[in-house]
């Protein structure tokens, strides 16, 4: 079988496509996909550079994000036969988790992200459990399939589920090239907000207004996005900060959101640590709401949207297998809007 895996950790140089691992069986409970697509995230570049306490079976297929085909039914399996079209939900839970019957599974301990604490979907098989897929319609493309999972549900399960997003109120989304960015971008838009985007030049803030934005900054022209962001708004800020950057811009975030409101943390790629001023916090009565991925409803839910064509994710390259270097290099280096999908 040919995948993308690595052997070790490191830069991209350890990244390698063999074609020499055996087909994985599906086990009870499991599905076998013959993946069409695979989208990369920036996911992909920690866990290909590593940390302390990740440990992982190598070699180790990369890529959370995949669509495919039904090649095989694992024992026990129903609702789904070989040939059906489907997408891959990136969250595995334990099927004894307590909040897996609450629809709440992403807080189950045990949680893993294929491609992170297990083997990925780039590869021309994988085997998931058949609760993480989702039928597709014939008319949506794998790639489109691929590019929306993970972002998406991040996106929905931040803004909607746990900001409880209404229509009239305001978005500032710190970033506007991220697959979070480009798909909350389009979740508030759809929710019926008024959205701000941060982007760090012109060509990045034209596509984020493309996407739905109302109002964007392009950092190049303004020395403080978070003052800019002041006098935009009558000196009131906004109803919710989008920040999956963390470090760097945490503090701008404060700044810009208004009384009452609320910061959703989904990330942190410039670092997970920054000074907090709590009397900002108090005087200003701002809630800091942290997200990560999201239950399999949301995952349903978001994903149907896009199959209606009401959400469409942004995809800024489409690259072979073969060069899956490249699109490291390229959410490395900041020079892609949007997701890198890998056709196979």
């Amino acid at each position: 079988m040919k995948a993308s895996v690595f052997y070790e950790h490191g830069g991209r140089d350890v990244l390698k496509v063999v074609d020499d691992l055996p087909v994985p069986e599906p086990g009870r409970g499991q599905v076998r996909v013959k993946i069409h697509a695979a989208a990369l995230n920036r996911l992909d570049l920690w866990v290909r550079e590593g940390w302390r306490g990740l440990e992982l079976e190598m070699p180790h297929i990369t890529t959370s994000d995949g669509a495919g085909v039904v090649d095989a039914l694992g024992e026990g399996v129903t609702g789904y036969e070989v040939g059906d079209r489907v997408c891959i939900d990136p969250t595995v839970v334990p099927p004894d988790c307590p909040q897996l019957w609450e629809g709440r599974e992403n807080l189950c301990g045990g949680m893993a992200i294929l491609g992170e604490h297990t083997s990925g979907v780039a590869a021309e098989y994988a085997v998931v459990p058949a609760r993480n897929l989702l039928k597709m319609p014939e008319h949506v493309e794998y790639a489109t399939a691929a590019a929306a999972g993970l972002v998406y549900v991040t996106a929905w399960h931040s803004l909607m589920t746990r900001g409880g997003l209404r229509a009239g109120q305001s978005v500032l989304i710190v970033g506007a090239g991220g697959g979070v960015n480009t798909a909350s971008i389009q979740i508030a838009k759809f929710a019926g907000a008024t959205v701000y985007v941060v982007g760090s030049n012109a060509d990045k803030c034209e596509k984020a207004r493309q996407l739905g934005a109302d109002v964007v900054i392009n950092r190049e022209e303004v020395e403080s996005w978070s003052k800019a962001m002041f006098k935009l708004t009558n000196r009131q800020g906004v109803d919710f900060v989008v920040d999956n950057v963390g470090q760097a811009t945490m503090f701008d975030s404060i700044r810009a959101v208004k009384k009452g409101g609320s910061i959703l943390i989904v990330g942190n790629t410039s670092g997970p640590k920054f000074e907090l001023d709590l009397r900002y916090i108090f005087s200003k009565q701002i809630s800091l709401i942290g997200s990560t991925m999201g239950p399999h409803q949301d995952y349903v839910r978001v994903m149907n949207l896009v199959f209606a064509g009401k959400l469409e994710p942004a995809i800024g390259a489409r690259l072979p297998l073969d060069d899956v270097k490249e699109g490291h290099r390229l959410l490395e280096d900041g020079e892609v809007f949007g997701k890198v999908v890998l056709e196979l």
